[in-house]
C-alpha cells in the first residue's frame, strides 16, 4: 500500500505554526476531525493518551502521533511540516519538524501496524526527510510522499 493511500493532498499542512507538542496535537486533531468527520475532542484525547504511554517522536526530527477511533471507517493519515522545530520529547533529543498523524479504526489491527511501519521507514530515510523539509507547498510534499519505495530508498 503506497503512502498516498493513507494521506490525501488536502491532508497535508506545509507550514504548521505551533510552539509546543500539545499545540501541535491540538492543531492536527482539529484538521483531522474536519477531514474525517470525527469529534475533534475525541481525536485529541486519543493522541494525548498515546503520548502518555511514551513519545511518538521516532528520532531524526520525525514524530508519528497515532491512535484508534471507534467510529472511524478507514485508516487516515495526515502530514505536517512544522514552520519551526519543536520539542517532542524525542529519544534522540532532536526537535521535531516533520509530523505524520495516523488514525485507524478500532478494529484495524495489523493494518494499523503495517501503516505505522511504512511511515516510519519512509520518514527515517534521510533523503526523503531532506526533500520534505525543502518542499514549501502541499503539492510538492505530496509528490515526495508519493515517490515509489525504490526511488525513495
Amino acid at each position: 500500500m503506497p503512502i498516498t493511500d493513507l494521506v490525501a493532498p488536502e491532508a497535508i499542512l506545509p507550514a504548521l505554526k505551533v510552539n509546543s507538542k500539545k499545540q501541535a496535537l491540538q492543531e492536527l486533531a482539529a484538521k483531522a476531525a474536519e477531514l474525517t468527520g470525527q469529534n475533534e475532542r475525541s481525536v485529541f484525547e486519543v493522541l494525548l493518551q498515546r503520548e502518555k504511554l511514551g513519545t511518538t517522536a521516532v528520532g531524526y526530527g520525525v514524530a508519528i502521533p497515532h491512535g484508534k477511533l471507534p467510529k472511524l471507517e478507514k485508516i487516515f493519515g495526515m502530514f505536517a511540516r512544522l514552520d519551526r522545530p519543536i520539542d517532542f520529547e524525542s529519544m534522540d533529543g532532536q526537535p521535531v519538524d516533520l509530523v505524520f498523524l495516523l488514525l485507524a479504526p478500532e478494529g484495524a489491527g495489523a493494518d494499523h501496524l503495517k501503516a505505522l511501519a511504512r511511515i516510519a521507514r519512509l520518514l527515517r530515510d534521510q533523503d526523503i526527510a531532506k526533500k520534505l523539509r525543502a518542499s514549501r507547498d502541499a503539492q510538492a510534499i505530496y509528490s515526495v510522499l508519493a515517490l515509489p519505495p525504490a526511488t525513495a530508498a
